[in-house]
């Protein structure tokens, strides 16, 4: 998910041009516009994926006589597949081509969606869904990748704010396609739209987004990729099957173990192995780490409410499906608007306020829903939607501009590695001290006053005039 832009430094005849500049030069000019609304069209098409089929839990557990824990499954096994190869699959995309996994990515989303239909047995359903992470695995890294690696810097943080607003609003207007089609058809014609959106996305992008390869992408680390999808894999299949089995039952304790031990493995490994999936020193930087958890609980309350509001909805309100979906429609309407001046209200008071701030909107908005029973008016409800889809807008965008400035998973991350300054005691004769990616931007003196490498040290007597023997 890394983008591989390289900012030369002003005045500096050898440093390498941007990755926009590379894409100009070496083809056609590139439409930031229409490879801004593809990328968003594949977004929204693996995000929608993830809550459109809440709101057609009741009509599936009546058509394949699912259990909780079979309809849990068929919701989160998308999520489980899709979380635990997004880091691989973003290397992947780095080293191969953003393009090339925006379509392969596509390709096997549509044809998972495409095959759903046809099926009535929820064990299928379940496997058809991690199909479909798979696919969206490949689709989501390569996206971001894609913005940040064709746009200019100027333009840069209003295209990922944009992208930040689809990701957001892709799964309140899925649940409401999903209530629109199930007025007048199954639950199949869900997997039907996923399959028009992929095409369309899939046909956008062969036609208009260039290919982007990171040119210093090392070997992927599959042991590093195996450890990880293992560990979330344990973890995630432990959580999901606890409320059947019981959180204190030997069976989920020792999942719960299992998945700890593997990811604190996983740690382990990419703190000693030279081409690490993810380098976990990262997450010392204040900036990096912070980004990253405040993303991460974003969605987690997000999609947790999605899961529980919809269910909510229909079966204790009594609602259809459509009137469920129109009923999150507020949260959208502050989601949106929120996105897309984020940027601006980031620059002008500061990235950390507007997180903070986002982030106490979506907390307001989650007590506030915590308070709903059975008999609560409707007004109650909006008054934590629209909160937390406000936050969420303004703590987003801010908040993920943040993870991708700093060096991130996959090839950036292990640039930044090799770039750490060598210790004065361990430089070798010759060597010259790489430039650090913060230096970038200060102006650089041109060729002959730049100070070139120490060679070797010459032994041996001086001359006259304090020349050297001839050899």
């Amino acid at each position: 998910m890394t983008a591989s832009v390289t900012d030369a430094a002003p005045g500096d005849p050898t440093a390498q041009p941007t990755s926009p500049e590379r894409a100009a030069a070496a083809g056609p000019p590139v439409n930031h516009t229409r490879v801004l609304v593809v990328t968003c069209v594949a977004l929204a098409t693996i995000i929608s994926a993830m809550s459109s089929l809440n709101v057609a839990l009741p009509s599936i557990a009546a058509d394949t006589h699912a259990s909780q824990t079979r309809l849990s499954w068929i919701i989160d096994a998308y999520s489980l597949v899709f979380a635990a190869l997004l880091l691989p699959a973003g290397a992947l995309g780095d080293r191969f081509g953003r393009r090339r996994a925006l379509l392969i990515g596509l390709l096997i989303f549509g044809a998972g969606s495409a095959a759903a239909p046809f099926t009535s047995s929820a064990t299928a359903l379940i496997g058809l869904r991690c199909v479909l992470g798979l696919g969206a695995a490949l689709v989501m890294p390569a996206t971001l990748s894609t913005i940040t690696g064709t746009f200019p810097r100027e333009r840069r943080a209003a295209a990922v704010g944009v992208w930040a607003a689809v990701a957001g609003a892709s799964a309140v207007v899925g649940v409401l396609t999903s209530g629109l089609l199930l007025e007048a058809w199954s639950w199949r014609s869900v997997f039907v739209l996923g399959v028009i959106l992929a095409a369309a996305a899939a046909l956008g992008t062969w036609r208009f987004v260039p290919d982007s390869v990171d040119p210093h992408g090392p070997r992927l680390d599959v042991v590093g990729a195996v450890i990880s999808v293992a560990g979330l894999g344990a973890l995630v299949y432990s959580i999901i099957e606890a409320p059947e089995h019981g959180w204190l039952d030997a069976a989920t304790l020792t999942g719960l173990g299992i998945g700890v031990v593997l990811l604190v493995g996983f740690v382990a490994w990419e703190l000693h192995t030279r081409a690490p999936l993810l380098d976990p020193r990262l997450f010392t930087r204040p900036a990096f780490a912070a980004g990253t958890v405040s993303i991460l609980l974003q969605f987690f309350a997000f999609f947790g409410m999605i899961f529980v509001i919809m269910q909510y909805l229909q079966l204790v309100r009594g609602d259809s499906a459509l009137v469920a979906a129109v009923s999150v429609l507020p949260m959208t309407a502050g989601l949106m608007p929120a996105a897309c001046f984020a940027p601006k209200v980031a620059a002008a008071v500061g990235a950390r306020a507007c997180c903070v701030a986002g982030l106490v909107l979506i907390t307001a908005g989650m007590v506030v829903l915590s308070r709903i029973g059975q008999d609560s008016p409707y007004w109650l409800l909006l008054a934590g939607l629209y909160p937390l889809g406000l936050g969420m807008g303004l703590a987003m965008t801010p908040g993920d501009h943040r993870h991708h400035r700093q060096p991130a998973a996959g090839a950036a991350g292990r640039r930044f590695r090799r770039q750490r300054p060598v210790p004065r005691a361990r430089r070798r004769p010759g060597h010259r001290r790489p430039r650090q990616p913060a230096q970038r931007h200060l102006p650089q003196p041109p060729g002959p006053a730049r100070r070139r490498p120490v060679g070797p040290r010459r032994e041996g007597p001086l001359l006259a005039g304090g020349r050297r023997p001839p050899r």
